[in-house]
């Protein structure tokens, strides 16, 4: 089964890093965001990966290039340009970069990649966010409705720290809770090919027309994950990233 993501976006909140390289190639522990997301793909057995590349694309593409070539220690001998890889582990993934047009929209891209998935079911993502969704239940839960889209929904962390009363006397700061109520689209699909259909071309926001008339037709489903997940929209989420990275058990990290 394939895994989409989409990694085309300008990400102008994080103008400060997205000047020089794309949102998805922004760095949380010293690898890339999209880095992350296709490990925790990696740690439940997916390893066939499509790209829909955008917004400095080459970037990307560079970076996937380059990635095997120069992992680990290596011993070169000048004169006969002779490389020996020393260690490092590569990890077994097939990657297939396809540059989607620098404007267009979700849908538009996901449309794009038709070709290239074919007439198969696939699992979707966009390439700015983590979670620790548990992919298997995800996709059991797809197969058990029969349905053509199923979204993962979550709920997003609150803003600011949550404030506790007992009458009106504070009696407790909680640090970023999930919020009690409402559940956002937290991308983590799982689409079967007839979704196309529901696309029309570059200019189409997935998250508009299409999800709103798979809804519709009765066609999408909510897998409510109430676990771990944040996006990386601005220099403040890239910090909260950065350090539960640093804490050394990131909730995201599924692989050894």
């Amino acid at each position: 089964m394939k895994v989409a993501i989409l990694a085309g976006g300008v990400g102008t909140r994080l103008a400060e890093e997205t000047e020089i390289k794309p949102k998805p190639m922004v760095e949380i522990g010293g690898r890339p965001i999209l880095w992350h997301i296709m490990q925790h793909y990696y740690g439940y057995g997916h390893k066939d990966f499509i790209i829909a590349l955008g917004y400095k694309g080459d970037y990307i593409k560079k970076y996937f290039t380059d990635y095997a070539s120069l992992s680990g220690s290596m011993k070169i001998n000048l004169r006969s340009k002779q490389v020996t890889h020393l260690d490092g582990e590569v990890p077994d993934w097939n990657v297939e970069l396809i540059d989607t047009g620098a404007a267009t929209l979700t849908g538009g891209r996901i449309k794009r990649l038709q070709p290239y998935i074919g007439n198969q079911t696939f699992m979707l993502t966009w390439g700015d966010g983590v979670s620790n969704v548990d992919l298997n239940k995800l996709l059991k839960f797809h197969k058990s409705h029969g349905k053509l889209a199923t979204v993962t929904t979550v709920r997003p962390t609150a803003r600011f720290g949550h404030i506790e009363f007992e009458g009106d006397r504070v009696a407790r700061f909680t640090e970023k809770p999930q919020t009690a109520e409402g559940w956002i689209n937290g991308a983590f699909f799982v689409i079967e090919p007839r979704v196309f259909d529901y696309i029309e071309g570059d200019g189409t926001q997935f998250e508009k027309e299409p999800m709103e008339g798979l809804a519709r037709d009765g066609q999408l489903m909510a897998y409510k994950h109430e676990g771990f997940w944040q996006c990386m929209d601005t220099l403040r989420d890239k910090k909260l990233l950065q350090d539960l990275w640093d804490e050394g058990n990131p909730p995201w990290k599924s692989w050894k």
